[in-house]
């Protein structure tokens, strides 16, 4: 069994997690890399606490408390109006810190959005396809049916 936490943007604090437990179960945007066959857990779901994201150092030590082993930052993060500015530094500490990895995005990217946000300059400035690659890679009609 995969045990995962998940980390929203602090701006979706009040997000029931709908579309992130739907992509778990379908194993659709950043949970396709785990085998339909494979039981998956979350062990935790918190948000970042807000720019520039206290709860990064502390979150994730409960979450690998519980068993994680991989944290996910949600689709929030890339998708939500401005992206994050942070995302790879989460990264970065989360996989230094707690030696855990990280996976960029949960559900796939709705298609409406990924078409606005993919034709503004910050785009490709901020490099998203490699941040967010596995979401990059969703079939466009699986992305339409999260819009």
């Amino acid at each position: 069994m995969k045990k995962i936490g998940i980390i929203i943007c602090s701006r979706y604090q009040s997000c029931g997690g709908g579309k992130c437990f739907r992509a778990v179960r379908e194993r659709a945007g950043g949970f396709a890399r785990y085998p339909k066959n494979e039981p998956v857990e979350v062990v935790g779901f918190s948000n970042c606490g807000g720019c520039p994201g206290g709860n990064i150092e502390y979150v994730p030590e409960e979450m690998k408390k519980n068993g994680a082993e991989v944290v996910h930052l949600a689709t929030g993060f890339v998708v939500g109006y401005p992206p994050c500015p942070y995302i790879l530094q989460f990264k970065q500490f989360i996989e230094t810190r707690y030696g855990l990895p990280v996976v960029v995005g949960t559900h796939p990217i709705p298609l409406k959005y990924f078409e606005a946000h993919r034709l503004l300059p910050y785009w490709d400035d901020m490099k998203m396809a490699e941040i967010a690659g596995d979401l990059m890679k969703e079939d466009r009609a699986v992305m339409e049916a999260y819009n």
